[in-house]
């Protein structure tokens, strides 16, 4: 098999499986407060592991995925939700964003 379609089968099996990508339709086109928001809720109820540390990964798996289909208006909006995330969950925004 090859290299490409082993990570689109690894990747189709992490978006079937996992509770934790259990996102509202639509979530990455809102805000970035409203996805933080989301993803939070999302992670909470996952009851998996660390909240914050899942709702980060939500984020990057979906930002990961989309890749290049994203615009830079767009990734640099995703890229935002990363501090709304952090300030929902009481830890310190990065200084460079």
């Amino acid at each position: 098999m090859a290299k490409k379609e082993e990570k689109n089968l690894w990747s189709h099996k992490v978006e079937e499986t996992s509770a934790a990508l259990d996102l509202p339709k639509g979530l990455f086109k809102l805000a970035p407060k409203e996805i933080a928001k989301g993803l939070k809720k999302a992670a909470m109820e996952s009851g998996k592991g660390d909240p914050y540390r899942s709702a980060m990964s939500m984020l990057d798996f979906y930002i990961n995925r989309a890749g290049k289909n994203l615009s830079s208006a767009d990734k640099n909006r995703l890229e935002l939700v990363k501090n709304e995330l952090r300030k929902l969950f009481g830890r310190e925004p990065e200084e460079n964003e």
